[in-house]
């Protein structure tokens, strides 16, 4: 039996159910991330279906679309801005309504929705974690299966804490060398799509692999990961290693001490195996001088 690509493993330890005759699963969500633009129909459903929130405890409220630059500290009344203060204000209710974790404007854990998950250590290795936004695929970075969601799948999560999806393919992205000096992680991922077009990751998942990938900041991780939906892909995964463990150990929602030693072991058994099956692979060679040039001159 060939051997599963990380995806694989993720996906499989999530599958609750697949039919047989569409090929569609039902796949259990560990996160699921939610803000104030596609939320308030996806609640508005959920009261005129008489449904609550299936696990509040795995959802996590942020203000985040709508949030001005100044004042945040004055709350609703800093938002000049009339529908974003109404969609504001539909977030407060609603998770107050429903016992939803909030960070709201002025606390000082808010900020973007992508980057709360890995600063409070509520994105984990191993994880499925969903948003109604499509940059979701920036917690790949830490090995977690994300990618973002439409309304109407919202308020199915919130209702079931499940989402209805297909099985995409298998893609590698694999970068040999070291990237240049001055060349980042968002320069790579330029030049990936000029070479895979902006449709070339349609229906897969993309894995990053390789020694430059490995020698990037876990932040610059994350900047591959959200931007490889702009290659079409559906997610962008990379493989928990030592990096991703220092970042995440002492976090406020990471395991603690106790906990700590089997969550690695989980983690540490995240990875593409040896003889797993790739749809498609793309390589890379980090150290050709036509890929730096073509970064710095983008």
């Amino acid at each position: 039996m060939a051997g599963q690509t990380l995806y694989d493993k993720i996906w499989d330890q999530h599958v609750v159910s697949t039919d047989q005759q569409t090929g569609e699963s039902l796949l259990y969500i560990d996160l699921h991330l939610i803000h104030e633009v596609t939320t308030p129909q996806a609640f508005a459903g959920l009261r005129a279906a008489g449904r609550g929130v299936r696990r509040p405890d795995l959802t996590l409220a942020v203000a985040d679309h709508n949030t001005p630059t100044e004042n945040q500290a004055l709350g609703l009344a800093g938002v000049r801005d009339e529908a974003a203060r109404n969609q504001l204000a539909a977030l407060t209710r609603n998770v107050s309504d429903h016992g939803i974790t909030f960070f709201p404007m002025g606390d000082r854990r808010n900020g973007i929705v992508h980057v709360v998950g890995p600063e409070q250590g509520r994105t984990q290795p191993g994880m499925t974690i969903v948003c109604g936004d499509s940059h979701t695929s920036t917690h790949g970075a830490f090995g977690a299966l994300a990618h973002g969601i439409g309304t109407s799948e919202v308020e199915h999560v919130l209702a079931t804490q499940t989402l209805r999806a297909r099985k995409m393919k298998n893609m590698a992205i694999n970068v040999s060398g070291q990237l240049r000096e001055g060349v980042s992680a968002k320069d790579l991922a330029l030049h990936l799509i000029s070479v895979i077009g902006t449709a070339g990751g349609t229906g897969a998942v993309m894995e990053f692999r390789g020694e430059a990938i490995e020698s990037l900041s876990m932040e610059g991780r994350m900047t591959l990961c959200n931007l490889s939906i702009e290659g079409g892909a559906r997610a962008g995964l990379i493989a928990p290693d030592e990096k991703t463990l220092a970042y995440m150990r002492g976090r406020p929602s990471a395991p603690d001490e106790a906990a700590w030693p089997a969550a690695e072991a989980y983690w540490r058994s995240l990875y593409s195996d040896a003889d797993a099956v790739w749809d498609r692979a793309i390589d890379i060679d980090g150290n050709n001088n036509r890929f730096i040039d073509t970064c710095l001159n983008d």
